[in-house]
């Protein structure tokens, strides 16, 4: 009873600083988001709530520049048309040389067809019998619906399309517009396709386990669909999404737990917008630019391409005079450490791990170890 209590009151808190601004809901990007800044407090705190970055971002004169034009989701919109054009037709090409998949034994299910209200009831009836082997099954789902928990919201997802392959493996088929120019895409492109296909990965990987199957059906290997140079013919590659999973675990582990993050607020602390009657904040700036500082935000150079709130936590580290900022490959790799001399304390000693990093601390004083002998 103690634990639903304390449940209670963690999902009454993240309301309180929502306050009455409407909650937003998340998506695949924004989960993604996540992963592109372990460690992040603000984030946690801000995702895990509901509020909406890009409206408090705009309110406090610090608007990030997110967002497609309209002619790169026309032209998004029309590349995806073409890969699952004719029952997925040329999708099928590609993953029958891609994954090795028979021609005898593919089938296609368009879950969207019985309607939003029944897609992801839907989807778990499909995906139920394709883990069961159910002969009937299928192989490609298009339009699935698959859900995450995310600090005691549902958060519902939507992937291009799931693969199955009969050989007893689910893929994760993302469709990007970005081009393959020369066997080569754009790093920064691949990197956060890569964190959203993660997304879906361990999505789907919580459903078959709730579903009483073997999560690890579900490949890390995601299959990603570009168009090849300048062209529009499609090509698909395999992603390892290992390091992205990983990194996300991590995160969302961080959110199931932000009652931690919760205690050390001041009670009276909210991040309300307090919308007028059209909706726009009438909250003053200096008053909730004072309450986000009241966090903890860990800001690096690559916030400017994942997150709504980047340009005032840029705005702040330059005030603080932070200069050591690690960038998302390194903070990737060290789970969320944010700067040189963080991860120099946690080498040497002279500073204590936080929650989460204490595997991370025990590797780079290892490391510190053998560099010290190295130089004996």
């Amino acid at each position: 009873m103690s634990g639903l209590k304390r449940e209670g009151d963690h999902v009454h808190r993240l309301d309180a600083l929502r306050g009455t601004t409407p909650s937003r809901p998340h998506d695949a990007r924004a989960i993604a988001a996540l992963a592109a800044n372990p460690g992040c407090s603000r984030r946690a705190l801000l995702d895990g709530a509901g509020i909406d970055k890009d409206a408090a971002a705009h309110h406090l004169g610090f608007p990030a520049p997110f967002g497609q034009s309209p002619f790169a989701i026309t032209r998004g919109n029309m590349f995806e048309a073409q890969v699952k054009a004719d029952g997925c037709a040329e999708l099928l090409r590609m993953l029958r040389e891609l994954l090795g998949l028979p021609v005898a034994e593919v089938s296609y299910h368009d879950v969207e067809n019985v309607g939003a209200h029944l897609r992801h009831a839907h989807t778990r009836t499909l995906i139920d019998r394709a883990a069961g082997g159910a002969e009937d099954a299928g192989t490609l789902y298009d339009h699935p619906l698959l859900t995450m928990d995310i600090a005691g919201h549902t958060a519902y997802l939507e992937p291009d399309v799931v693969a199955f392959q009969l050989g007893g493996r689910f893929h994760i088929v993302e469709i990007k517009s970005f081009a393959v120019i020369d066997g080569q895409a754009d790093p920064s492109a691949v990197a956060a396709a890569a964190r959203q296909a993660a997304v879906y990965v361990l999505a789907l990987r919580t459903l078959l386990e709730e579903l009483g199957h073997d999560p690890s059906k579900v490949s890390h290997d995601v299959v990603l669909i570009c168009p090849e140079n300048f062209a529009n013919r499609p090509v698909a590659t395999l992603v390892d999404v290992r390091k992205q999973l990983a990194v996300l675990r991590r995160q969302l582990t961080r959110m199931t737990s932000l009652d931690r993050l919760l205690e050390g607020l001041p009670e009276d602390l909210t991040f309300d917008l307090l919308p007028g009657e059209d909706g726009r904040p009438t909250r003053p700036v200096a008053e909730l630019a004072d309450a986000l500082r009241r966090t903890t935000a860990r800001y690096a150079p690559d916030c400017l391409s994942a997150c709504d709130m980047c340009f005032f936590c840029r705005d702040e580290a330059r005030q603080e005079g932070a200069s050591d900022l690690l960038g998302r490959q390194v903070r990737d790799e060290l789970g969320g450490v944010a700067s040189v001399a963080e991860a120099l304390g946690l080498a040497d000693g002279t500073r204590a791990p936080a929650e989460g990093q204490e595997e991370i601390a025990r590797l780079l004083r290892n490391a510190e170890r053998l560099r010290r002998e190295c130089l004996n």
